[in-house]
C-alpha cells in the first residue's frame, strides 16, 4: 500500500475524545443553540477539567456568540455525532446551556416564528 493511502491517527482521534461513545447523555437537535454558562467561563475547563475540545467550544460559544451544534461540528472539523457527545457532556457538567429549537405546533403544524427568524438570520450571515 502506498504511503499516502495509509490511514492516519486523525481518523480515530475524534472518537477517542468521547472514549468510543456514540450516544450523547442528552439528545441535542442539529440546530440547537449552544452558549457557554457562567460556570463554563469561570475557568473550570481551563483548570484541567475537559480537554482542548471543551476549551475550544467554551471559547467559541462565549460572550453572546451562541453557535448551533452543526456550526460547532463544522468549525472543529469533527463528525456531528462526536460534537454532539462532547456538547452533551459539557451540558451535563453545567459548562454550556443548550437552547432547543421550538417544536412544531401540534394544532396547526406550523413552525414557530422564532425558529424561522433564527434560520433567516443565519442565512443572512452567510
Amino acid at each position: 500500500m502506498p504511503e499516502r493511502d495509509e490511514p492516519t491517527g486523525a481518523l480515530v482521534r475524534p472518537y477517542a475524545v468521547t472514549r468510543g461513545r456514540t450516544r450523547p447523555k442528552v439528545d441535542i437537535a442539529l440546530e440547537a443553540l449552544i452558549e457557554t454558562t457562567v460556570r463554563g467561563r469561570s475557568g473550570m475547563i481551563r483548570g484541567g477539567q475537559g480537554g482542548s475540545e471543551h476549551q475550544y467550544i467554551a471559547t467559541m460559544c462565549d460572550g453572546g456568540r451562541v453557535q448551533s451544534l452543526a456550526e460547532i461540528a463544522a468549525r472543529m472539523q469533527l463528525p456531528l455525532g462526536v460534537a454532539r457527545v462532547i456538547v452533551a457532556d459539557m451540558a451535563s457538567d453545567g459548562l454550556v446551556a443548550i437552547y432547543e429549537p421550538t417544536s412544531l405546533d401540534d394544532e396547526t403544524d406550523a413552525v414557530g416564528t422564532e425558529l424561522l427568524e433564527r434560520v433567516l438570520s443565519g442565512l443572512r450571515r452567510l
